[in-house]
């Protein structure tokens, strides 16, 4: 399986997972809040009912007399009822309707019983096949024949004569029980509808859950498969870079093997060319591994007072001699007030020395390389300046990957392993500073690193590590 294909399917596995977990807490979110919203509806309902029977108790207690006919009673109350065992009008007046007290009598129905349970009167809406006697339960549900559910409320009726006796409520028989139901066809409609909206919307989520994971994981993945291919790039440039001089090692060894004992001089060049070779393996190895340790910060190290004026004095004496080999111009510009940052000597020793390498190298004979060291209130900037070759806007920000060459050919001709400004960019991370480059085609390049400068105070405090 190939690289692409691998990232292929981890992003797949990814985007997967994701849609999978954020599905699921969308699915017991939704839930939630449908059963909240049934729930509300439910509890809205009975307190409703509970309100209505609460008037209609009130308004026929106190008209209960209990030494009379119940029959003869409820005539006269509630004249829109239909008796027990009677025939039943089913066209009530104005007047009557008004008297049973109930606004929507498409939805509710009313039910009497006496003390014994039996049925006294009921609503001419009543669902069909109700039973003639009474079930005590405060609450019921149930579904009539005509497949339409409905839920009932029952409450206790006592006669104006216990109450204008005084008698507590619970001392002294009932009169009867006043039953009030509604049908839950309306209830059921809106409930089937919300499960529709929420059924609608899960899935309408998960489309969009799933296209946002493809997409997130792809952002997740990008900087892992970036990452993969620029140790791809490393192997296959370290690889070359170390094949060069192994070949050339092997060759010149193959040689020597075969020429004959007594031919000296040959021998003793071909052992400097072995030399040689082996150096630049070597240079090259150091480099990976002191970049390696840059980067992983191998070997963290407390931060001292650096003079900065030293350092580039030290260096621009050190280079001169091969500026001049190359007839190249190295001058260097250093304040006269001293300047120091916190920081690890070694590789700031090690930063500067890798831009002026690099300045030299690029310069062609005739040429200058200027070295400038300043300051303002806050930062101490190095710049290194040259009037080489030049560097292309497109590969400014390329120049610190590891290997890469603006002129293949010619660093190769001219030394280097291609990782000295990536150390370069390292040192400066790992002071927490920054460095940046300006250059034209045919007209140099400047690099100008720019550290934060030592303060008296910090002269003072215990020294920070990096």
């Amino acid at each position: 399986m190939n690289s692409h294909q691998l990232f292929r399917r981890s992003r797949i596995h990814l985007a997967l997972w994701y849609a999978l977990v954020m599905g699921t807490i969308l699915s017991l979110s939704g839930l939630g809040v449908y059963r909240s919203l049934v729930r509300a509806n439910w509890a809205a309902i009975e307190r409703e009912m509970e309100s209505i029977a609460g008037t209609l108790h009130d308004s026929l207690e106190p008209m209960l007399p209990a030494s009379e006919d119940p029959i003869a009673v409820l005539r006269g109350i509630l004249p829109e009822l239909c008796l027990a065992q009677q025939p039943c009008n089913l066209q009530p007046t104005l007047i009557q309707r008004h008297t049973t007290g109930i606004s929507d009598r498409s939805i509710y129905y009313l039910r009497l019983f006496d003390h014994h349970g039996q049925l006294l009167a009921f609503s001419p809406n009543q669902p069909p096949s109700l039973p003639p006697t009474l079930d005590p339960s405060p609450w019921q549900t149930f579904h009539a024949p005509n497949g339409i559910r409905y839920h009932q409320f029952t409450t206790i009726l006592h006669s104006a004569e216990d109450q204008h006796h005084g008698h507590p409520p619970h001392s002294h028989p009932s009169w009867g029980y006043l039953q009030l139901g509604r049908t839950l066809a309306t209830f059921d409609t809106e409930t089937k509808r919300m499960q529709w909206i929420v059924l609608m919307g899960f899935f309408l989520t998960l489309l969009l859950v799933g296209c946002s994971a493809w997409w997130l994981s792809g952002l997740a993945m990008g900087p892992i498969y970036q990452s993969y291919q620029q140790q791809q790039q490393f192997t296959a440039n370290a690889a070359h870079e170390l094949r060069s001089p192994l070949a050339s090692l092997l060759a010149t060894v193959e040689a020597i093997l075969r020429m004959p004992p007594g031919d000296r001089q040959d021998i003793q060049s071909m052992l400097e060319t072995v030399e040689r070779q082996g150096r630049r393996l070597s240079h090259l190895i150091t480099d990976l591994l002191f970049l390696t340790s840059l980067e992983q910060n191998a070997s963290p190290q407390q931060f001292k007072p650096c003079c900065l004026n030293d350092l580039i004095s030290d260096l621009t004496e050190e280079f001169l001699e091969l500026a001049a080999t190359h007839h190249i111009q190295l001058t260097h510009h250093i304040p006269n007030q001293e300047l120091s940052v916190l920081g690890n000597e070694a590789q700031l020793y090690r930063l500067v020395s890798n831009l002026i390498a690099n300045a030299l190298q690029y310069t062609p004979p005739g040429g200058a390389v200027f070295v400038d060291l300043h300051a303002d209130d806050h930062i101490a900037s190095i710049t290194v300046k040259d009037t080489g070759l030049g560097i292309a806007p497109a590969e400014q920000q390329r120049i610190f990957d590891r290997f890469y060459r603006v002129d293949g050919d010619r660093s190769r001709k001219t030394g280097g392993t291609g990782l000295g400004l990536s150390i370069a960019r390292a040192i400066v991370e790992r002071h927490q500073a920054s460095i940046k480059v300006e250059s034209q085609i045919d007209q140099g390049a400047t690099f100008t690193v720019e550290l934060a400068k030592m303060t008296p105070q910090q002269s003072l405090k215990p020294l920070p590590s990096p």
